[in-house]
């Protein structure tokens, strides 16, 4: 196959599922690479993502690592053999690949988490606001950026309102729906947005208020995005140095446990629908 040179977060996910794998069984790359046929270099380019594997050698590295994971390794051949060109290829050479992967992680996750302190999450924005989050930014955006970057945030919202649409759950603190990003009447679209989003049977928002003791976790946002199976799944958290996608099996229980914890202390959903309206008439 030949090397790609800019490989996606998915295509590296799976080269990175396949060391992890060869590093368990306690094999160098050289050791593997003999086992195909190849060489050491090949093994290097899948376990990065810059070149393909097959089903075929997919299912005879995980023999030769001595994976009994039926389930694993079949979700491992699909990322393999995947050839989804979704609606997200539309924007690539457009928008930097980060907008791609994470539009890629939504379409193949079976569940979407969200925790967020100070933007309502982007899959429940209106256009305004993330006109008014992405304006926001330094350096500016050209106009044709902006409105490209606001386009495909409102077409990642395929996941709550397209023909197959994933569970998802998103915990809100107060703040977030507080904040005015744009004017007062963006604010209260904003919030009207959100309890309609809410209404579906597949989607649940829940809000942590202001007048909550003992709360500690301000530093818990996330996204987590359901794999095929658990130990494909993916953490997201944005930092002051960019996004970083997360899979390292230990962190990800940390980040279930976190979920749980916030999600626990957080109004439940009928409650906090109601305390988003009252905040939608305060405006």
């Amino acid at each position: 196959m030949a090397r790609r040179k800019q490989p996606t977060a998915r295509q590296q996910r799976l080269g990175a599922e396949l060391r992890k794998l060869r590093e368990v069984a306690g094999l160098k790359g050289l050791e593997a690479a003999a086992l195909l046929g190849t060489d050491s270099a090949q093994i290097s380019q899948i376990e990065f993502g810059t070149a393909g594997v097959s089903e075929e050698r997919v299912r005879r590295l995980t023999a030769h690592y001595a994976c009994t994971d039926s389930e694993l390794i079949d979700a491992l051949v699909a990322m393999a053999t995947d050839r989804t060109l979704g609606w997200w290829e539309e924007y690539r050479g457009l928008l930097p690949t980060l907008y791609l992967d994470l539009a890629e992680l939504e379409h193949h996750a079976t569940y979407r988490h969200d925790v967020e302190f100070l933007h309502v999450p982007g899959l429940l924005q209106t256009e305004d606001y993330a006109r008014a989050v992405f304006s926001y930014q330094v350096p500016v955006l050209p106009d044709e950026e902006l409105e490209l970057r606001v386009r495909h945030r409102m077409d990642r919202r395929v996941v709550l309102e397209g023909p197959d649409p994933v569970p998802y759950e998103a915990v809100i603190h107060e703040g977030a729906l507080r904040i005015r990003v744009g004017d007062r009447a963006a604010a209260r679209a904003q919030l009207v947005q959100v309890l309609e989003l809410s209404d579906a049977d597949h989607v649940s928002v829940r809000v942590i208020p202001f007048d909550l003791d003992g709360f500690a976790g301000a530093w818990s946002a996330m996204m987590y995005a359901g794999g095929s199976v658990p130990k494909l799944d993916t953490a997201v958290r944005d930092s002051p140095h960019g996004t970083a996608f997360i899979d390292s099996e230990a962190q990800l229980s940390a980040f279930r446990t976190l979920f749980r914890k916030v999600e626990a202390v957080a109004l439940e959903p009928a409650r906090s629908r109601d305390f988003i309206h009252r905040l939608a008439k305060e405006l």
